[in-house]
């Protein structure tokens, strides 16, 4: 009697087998035989599964992402003021807890960039859509409870796009020294003018 692979569970216990190798070392050297002797499967059932390499590190993102947002949406729901959770909101872009998806995710950035294909921009768009909207009613909320201004809703796309933006900037250059305090420094200076006076 045939075996009964679950095709779906296989792809991700493959894809997170490799997950410290590419966090350590990106993909640059990766390489299939290597990801199938880390899988601890043979080289063709890893193009049963996945395209290339960079396929892998898409499913790893995809996985973790998830991951992180049923632990990222309990935390966000133990925090009352709208100003803390845009801060915690900010937080992936550098704490030490998220510090192996966002290695990840800067490989998959890379990717994204350099060889996009329709399978990886759908993604980044359905993250993108998913956060914007997460991070507008946290915006909304704060607005509904009288915390901040009903304009501030205005400001949404421009604050969800500067901390991925300070991101980038502080992985591709030397500029800036402290991401954490230059966001944080950001969203006290936002909430000064937006936040509704008592």
């Amino acid at each position: 009697m045939a075996i009964i692979v679950d095709k779906v569970q296989k792809r991700k216990d493959i894809a997170l087998s490799c997950k410290d190798i590419i966090f350590k070392n990106g993909i640059k050297d990766l390489t299939i035989a290597k990801i199938a002797k880390t899988a601890g499967v043979g080289k063709g059932t890893i193009y049963n599964y996945f395209k290339n390499k960079e396929d892998i590190v898409f499913e790893i993102v995809n996985i973790l992402v998830n991951e992180r947002n049923i632990v990222v949406e309990k935390q966000l729901s133990e925090i009352d003021s709208t100003k803390e959770k845009v801060k915690h909101f900010s937080r992936f872009f550098y704490s030490d807890e998220d510090i192996e998806l966002r290695g990840i995710y800067k490989e998959f950035i890379a990717i994204s960039l350099s060889s996009p294909d329709e399978e990886m921009i759908e993604f980044q768009t359905q993250c993108y859509i998913q956060h914007y909207l997460w991070f507008e009613k946290i915006l909304q909320e704060g607005i509904d409870n009288g915390e901040i201004c009903r304009e501030s809703k205005s400001l949404a796309r421009g604050m969800f796009a500067t901390a991925e933006g300070m991101f980038v900037s502080s992985v591709s250059t030397n500029a800036i020294e402290n991401l954490q305090i230059e966001l944080e420094n950001y969203t006290d200076a936002i909430f000064e003018l937006i936040e509704v006076k008592k």
